[in-house]
């Protein structure tokens, strides 16, 4: 049966984090973004106005620096010391305060409010604007991506629910509200009953959008109260955590029969991601994973509908490090998560996506998420 990671997990990160700190000669980390925190520790606390934040030192205990309303929720930490601090803001910054519970000269900070920035240069020899976690959390081991394949099965079921269901939905005259509430709803109960006791204490959900019609075309949009009509395409993005882990599924259906100029969209959207894997295989940069699927979308004459890139990292938030993306050079390597999303977005009109999970391997990439590979063009229609 799965279960979260265990607390050797989390010491196994810790260490690497030391050799990183050692490596660049200072004489630790202190950890404020708040997924850096959970990494380092597997404690899923409540993010607010309130900073909490690890020292990870070369030499010594590590200390969870806690405002004093979470002491006994960061004791059952295994592995650290708690350290708190009475509230915030406080006559002194809680992150001044944490400077001075290291007792060090140098460290490295991953994320620091630039208002704090030169007091905190005044109070050490050396202070470094560094994140030393990104490299090791994107590079998942095999219980992180034994998490992720699990939350990607349950991205999928809401699929499978919504292509099962949807047309009965839309037919008694449901909206976009009804269908995610309806469809998501259901697998969000499947999940809990499936791993809610286990799991407990960790970060576990559903996410999910329904789009149709012209408002497809809004990557982002809300969901609303809309009725899809015969014809038009409703774009369905989910996204599943699971012990903190995420992963990403998601299709466009069309509600009745598939328009030649439809089909045409969805097989180059299709082309476009059997061109992220064949870049993945290949251990190109993100840059040019990047550049050659859109490549096949711009190929196709669709190059003016391109709103975003074709993918992001996932692990422990859902939106991470490396970006498929202009700009990121990091190579593609065993290990690494990512989405592939390809998108094709005409206002006033329409807009299409998919969504696949992606897992890096030796020379192949898995593809964590299931339900584009076993409903192909042709069968992602809702009946009406």
């Amino acid at each position: 049966m799965l279960k979260p990671l265990l607390p050797t997990f989390y010491e196994g990160v810790r260490s690497r984090l030391r050799a990183r700190a050692a490596a660049d000669g200072i004489d630790g980390l202190l950890l404020l973004a708040p997924a850096n925190v959970r990494y380092a520790t597997g404690w899923h606390f409540s993010v607010n106005e309130r900073p909490a934040g690890l020292w990870l030192p070369v030499d010594g205990t590590a200390l969870l620096l806690v405002p004093e309303l979470e002491r006994e929720n960061a004791g059952s930490v295994a592995g650290v010391a708690v350290r708190c601090y009475e509230e915030f803001p406080g006559k002194h910054p809680p992150v001044l305060w944490m400077l001075e519970e290291a007792r060090a000269r140098r460290i490295a900070v991953d994320r620091l409010d630039a208002t704090l920035l030169d007091t905190a240069r005044s109070r050490v020899d050396r202070l470094d604007l560094a994140d030393h976690v990104l490299p090791e959390r994107s590079v998942k081991r095999d219980g992180e991506l034994a998490l992720i394949r699990e939350a990607a099965r349950f991205a999928d079921m809401v699929l499978e629910r919504l292509l099962a269901e949807g047309g009965d939905i839309v037919g008694q005259g449901g909206t976009e509200a009804d269908l995610l509430r309806e469809c998501a709803g259901h697998v969000r109960d499947v999940l809990d009953a499936t791993h809610g006791e286990a799991f407990a204490g960790t970060k576990m959900g559903i996410t999910a959008s329904v789009h149709s019609g012209p408002r497809a075309a809004l990557p982002h949009g809300s969901v609303r109260r809309r009725r899809p009509l015969p014809g038009e395409p409703i774009v369905a993005g989910i996204g599943c955590s699971l012990g903190g882990y995420h992963a990403e599924s998601g299709v466009t259906l069309v509600l009745g029969a598939l328009e030649v100029g439809q089909r045409d969209v969805m097989g180059a959207m299709a082309a476009a991601g059997e061109a992220t894997l064949f870049a993945l295989t290949e251990g190109l940069s993100c840059a040019e994973v990047d550049e050659a699927a859109l490549g096949v979308l711009r190929k196709a004459g669709l190059g003016e509908t391109i709103r975003h890139r074709i993918g992001h990292g996932m692990g422990v938030e859902g939106h991470e490090a490396p970006w498929l993306a202009p700009g990121d050079d990091t190579r593609a390597s065993p290990g690494m998560v990512f989405s592939c999303e390809p998108g094709v977005y005409r206002p006033g009109r329409d807009g299409w996506r998919t969504i696949d999970t992606l897992l890096v391997g030796n020379g192949e990439v898995e593809v964590a998420s299931r339900f584009l590979s076993s409903h192909p063009l042709d069968t992602r229609i809702l009946p009406c």
